[in-house]
């Protein structure tokens, strides 16, 4: 005898129903970390320099995957009239894995003929595959593209964060 299934026409979305078995594609958080901070790190170097911002986090399983966002104020000084440029990067570990030596990744044009200050607020998102059941450090970097310029990275004491999500199942 053929077993069939039986489809409804339509559910009613008020009454309670038991689900079994698992959703395929469906993702699910295991937990959340987040790392602040309101130093502010200035430079005039064109050499990458940790900016104060960094999280740890441990994965349950080396699948999990951990999506990472970054919200991190920064101000440009720029001391001559043309553009100034700085650069952000997102490491784990040692690793760079978003960001990194392209060409004014961050950048303002000053035709005004005077010294400016530039602030912008920079959003980066990535999801990271790490393979790793250790504990993981994530961070920050940032430079200057001129050294004439200087760029601050959380400055003005405004809170830069860096969250990190381990997500299991989200393939």
């Amino acid at each position: 005898m053929a077993i069939s299934k039986i489809k409804a026409s339509s559910m009613n979305l008020a009454d309670t129903y038991a689900f079994t078995g698992t959703v395929s594609g469906a993702g699910k958080v295991l937990q959340v970390v987040s790392g602040t901070t309101t130093t502010s790190m200035s430079t005039t170097s064109t050499t990458y320099a940790d900016t104060n911002l960094t999280a740890n986090i441990t994965p349950s399983s080396t699948s999990s995957k951990i999506y990472v966002i970054v919200n991190q104020n920064i101000q440009l000084d720029d001391n001559t009239d043309d553009r100034v440029g700085a650069g952000l990067r997102v490491l784990r570990d040692s690793t760079v894995i978003y960001g990194g030596d392209q060409a004014y990744e961050i950048f303002f044009e000053n035709n005004t003929g005077n010294a400016t200050q530039n602030f912008i607020t920079v959003n980066r998102n990535y999801l990271d595959s790490p393979s790793s059941t250790s504990e993981i450090t994530y961070k920050t970097q940032g430079r200057i593209y001129e050294g004439n310029n200087s760029v601050a990275f959380n400055a003005g004491s405004v809170e830069g964060t860096i969250t990190l999500m381990e997500i299991e199942g989200w393939y």
